[in-house]
């Protein structure tokens, strides 16, 4: 390996995990989101081409934070604005510089921990849409290139850097301030968070459209988001319920894919493979929610049904009647025709499918979940269970018809013909 690929490897490295926290110091020191993310940019480019040469420095997070200072001290001098204050920074920089490249200033990960908070919050700020808060979460917070955005989402590269571009213009139009809301902004502000985590990683545990069933690599960024985000709020029951659902999910997903990538459905999975590290992680997560005392929201209620899967020996041995009732719970909190339909799936598995197919009936005859693959998907399997063959081969082809990952709809198709 050549040296200047060795250091664009350590650069990346770098990058990937001390991206959120150069970008928030800069953020705190410029006043500006937009020009943070592109000074540290700036400073990326000036390591690459530097480290090759000089060496990497013994602190490199400090070394380009430092560049990034320097370079605003640069633009705000082309701007005119090189005031008395302009040259105290300017001084305290240089000597900042100096003992980067020497390897002598310290780089204190946990003092910025207030300033990645915020910039979880301006990133998905409600003056965006949902598209842009999840390319600039991934982008600033998560530290992932527009290419590896676009992989992820399959979109077109131009497609996440004009999202991007956009985001960071809107904040600036709307001149939203770098803080953390407080009292009841603070609950609701945290819900977008929240919420722009949870599709993340939704969008890995089932692709929606591609080859790929899954995104594992998508999957392991919204986890680790959602522990950076826990060690930040740790008094939150529902960011900790968050992680325990991701855990606790993820925990499968070594199962959930044959040696050639296609699905295996959870009465077929191999639970030897199982990550049980995952699954202890998850479990400690939702007994640090309940330990709060505030009672369970949407995402702790959805840990405790991931909860009874990853506890139990088989699918015979689970736990359905809970599960039922944590739906119940669930659909109690946050009412929608999606958890509807998986309760009737853990109805079907504690009653019979004859009384969860009432369920599916009542959903399709509402027309919420019209052009959703999985209501087919489902009554599908329940009426093979039931024995109703005929009917269960055309569910299983309208769900094949609607689903848009083409490893789901491969296995549809293939349940479909499976039906004499």
């Amino acid at each position: 390996m050549s040296r200047a690929e060795e250091t664009r490897r350590t650069v990346a490295a770098v990058w990937r995990i001390e991206s959120a926290r150069i970008v928030a110091a800069l953020t705190r020191f410029a006043g500006d989101f937009g020009l943070a993310e592109d000074l540290a940019q700036e400073a990326l480019a000036e390591a690459l081409a530097r480290w090759p040469e000089q060496g990497v420095p013994r602190n490199p997070a400090a070394w380009l934070t430092a560049v990034g200072k320097r370079r605003a001290v640069d633009h705000w001098r082309r701007r005119e604005l090189h005031d008395r204050r302009m040259v105290a920074i300017a001084r305290d920089l240089e000597l900042e510089q100096q003992q980067a490249l020497s390897g002598d200033a310290s780089w204190d990960p946990m003092a910025l921990d207030d300033e990645v908070l915020r910039l979880i919050f301006v990133a998905c700020h409600p003056v965006l849409s949902r598209e842009a808060q999840v390319a600039l979460t991934l982008r600033v917070v998560g530290g992932l290139t527009s290419e590896e955005i676009a992989r992820a989402f399959l979109v077109p590269v131009s497609t996440v850097q004009q999202r991007i571009v956009r985001a960071k213009k809107t904040l600036a139009a709307a001149r939203v301030p770098f803080e953390v809301p407080e009292g009841p902004d603070f609950e609701a502000r945290l819900g977008t968070v929240l919420g722009v985590l949870y599709l993340i990683f939704n969008e890995a545990h089932t692709a929606s459209s591609g080859s790929a069933w899954m995104r594992p690599g998508l999957a392991r960024e919204a986890v680790r988001l959602a522990r950076v985000l826990a060690g930040l709020t740790p008094r939150e029951p529902e960011v900790l319920g968050l992680l325990a659902l991701m855990e606790l999910t993820a925990a499968r997903f070594p199962a959930r894919v044959d040696a050639e990538g296609t699905p295996v459905q959870l009465d077929r999975q191999d639970r030897t493979r199982w990550d049980r590290g995952a699954v202890e992680r998850g479990r400690t997560a939702l007994a640090a929610a309940d330990a709060i005392g505030r009672g369970r929201g949407g995402y702790a209620l959805q840990a405790g049904i991931a909860e009874c899967h990853a506890v139990a020996a088989s699918v015979e041995e689970t736990d359905w009647e809970r599960i039922v009732l944590l739906y119940e719970a669930l659909g109690r909190v946050a009412p929608s025709p999606v958890v509807e339909l998986n309760r009737a799936a853990a109805l079907a598995m504690a009653s019979g499918p004859e009384v969860a197919l009432e369920v599916l009936d009542r959903l399709a005859a509402s027309g919420e979940l019209r052009g959703y693959h999985l209501l087919p998907a489902t009554r599908g399997e329940l009426l093979r269970r039931s024995g109703r063959e005929e009917e269960a081969r055309t569910a299983f082809a309208d769900a094949a018809a609607l689903a848009g990952n083409e490893r789901e709809r491969a296995l549809l198709e293939a349940k479909s013909a499976g039906m004499p």
